[in-house]
């Protein structure tokens, strides 16, 4: 499933990082695309948005917004 999230306080390529390796954490073959400039994360995975957005949270990021199905 394609889900996008709108992510706050990204501000480097570490955070790039740590966001893509917070939802590999949880589902190693996620396709993960981040616009640092925008703060969207394009994740095409297994995972649920809400285990998407829980993996972030817990790398300290905040979602502030989520998108199931995204077309893109």
């Amino acid at each position: 499933m394609k889900t996008e999230l709108q992510v706050e306080g990204m501000s480097c390529q570490h955070c790039v990082a740590a966001v893509t390796n917070a939802i590999r954490e949880h589902d190693d073959g996620a396709q993960v695309q981040v616009d640092l400039a925008t703060g969207r994360v394009a994740v095409e995975s297994t995972q649920s948005a809400q285990a998407l957005k829980a993996a972030i949270d817990e790398a300290g990021y905040t979602v502030t917004g989520v998108a199931s199905g995204a077309a893109r």
